[in-house]
């Protein structure tokens, strides 16, 4: 680039400890615009919504939010929910609103394991463990159907039904997602998580899905691997694993699984994406809200930093997220660890830190 560049960020910290890892991870971008000798800036724009603003409006987000959030390049989230607002309402009211309405159907999240991070897990200690997580993000378990009746009929009466969608079209995109992702890492390799054994539509049609599409990439190695067993590979065979590809459910459950594995949920990131790039695209750490430790400054913020990288790498700067990676991996490394990883940094000094290595 020899001219600069301003991209155009939406932050929203939300609640909880949203506010002090966005502030974290958008203090270490402006530090790395600004070392690129005016290569690239940030311009930042900060929307107050979360459960304070559901309090004030009876809205988690301003009505015509999804309109404002169209105009930018990106939008960079913190986490949603707290006590007071049932978990459903910020949840469907936010963070879902935003990915379903501007079809961010590719939710990629990565398990990495950092040096100077004690896993649980005895096998990180001399394997080579990466493999990453794709989530179909728009259908599936969380597809919002169903209903709740009855209840008219007195106590113990009342009916819920949750259905779970699975379309061809969003099978397939997904699937092939995750195969393009596996051609570009080291061990070309997709493994699919079913449930077909005892969902015998949605998941039939998945792995129907799985295989058609992996006729088109004989280059790649594939396994199809029920749900629950693939929850015991994610730990008594972990090298095995390169890009996993599973529904909305699993992979959410999976990817926390293997982050935990990997030292603690606060070193876990993400990214929304919509990939044909008609809306932005949104980053996030994978963790909660977290109410316990909001406001102590003792918030792991390298899930939301890595969320940053991942955001990088989407808006075209590969070079600065792999820069801004291994600052994380130097930062950990040093031991400046937060308590959640058995440390006693706060916050601000691992932001700090993670600053000082990208120099």
């Amino acid at each position: 680039m020899t001219s600069q560049h301003t991209y155009r960020i939406a932050a929203i910290p939300a609640d909880g400890v949203g506010a002090e890892v966005v502030a974290a991870g958008s203090a270490v971008l402006d530090a790395l615009a600004a070392a690129s000798h005016g290569a690239f800036a940030f311009e930042w724009t900060e929307f107050p919504w979360g459960c304070d603003h559901y309090a004030r409006t009876g809205r988690m987000m301003d009505e015509d939010g999804l309109e404002t959030l169209k105009e930018f390049d990106a939008i960079y989230f913190g986490a949603v929910g707290w006590p007071s607002v049932p978990d459903h309402i910020s949840l469907w009211g936010l963070r879902l609103r935003i990915c379903q309405g501007f079809d961010q159907w590719a939710n990629v999240r990565p398990v990495r394991f950092l040096p100077g991070v004690v896993s649980p897990l005895r096998k990180a200690d001399h394997a080579e463990l990466d493999w990453v997580v794709v989530r179909e993000n728009s259908e599936g378990e969380y597809s919002g159907l169903g209903g709740r009746n009855l209840s008219a009929r007195g106590p113990g009466s009342e009916v819920a039904v949750q259905s779970a969608l699975f379309t061809e079209a969003g099978c397939e995109r997904i699937i092939r997602f995750a195969f393009d992702l596996a051609r570009t890492r080291a061990r070309r390799k997709v493994s699919s998580v079913t449930k077909s054994n005892a969902q015998q539509y949605g998941m039939v049609l998945w792995d129907e899905v799985f295989a058609r599409v992996a006729a088109d990439y004989p280059d790649v190695e594939t396994e199809s691997v029920l749900v629950d067993a693939m929850s015991a590979k994610f730990v008594l065979h972990p090298e095995d694993l390169s890009v996993v590809v599973a529904s909305n459910l699993h992979a959410d459950i999976l990817s926390d699984l293997g982050s935990a594995m990997a030292g603690s949920l606060g070193l876990a990131s993400s990214a929304n994406l919509n990939p044909e790039r008609r809306f932005p695209s949104m980053f996030e750490p994978v963790h909660g809200s977290a109410p316990d430790i909001a406001g102590r400054g003792v918030a792991n913020p390298i899930g939301a930093i890595g969320s940053a990288a991942l955001m990088l790498d989407h808006l075209g700067l590969p070079d600065e997220a792999a820069r801004l990676n291994k600052a994380i991996e130097a930062t950990t490394a040093a031991g400046v660890l937060t308590p959640d990883l058995g440390g006693s940094a706060k916050t601000a000094e691992v932001t700090a830190a993670v600053i000082d290595h990208l120099a």
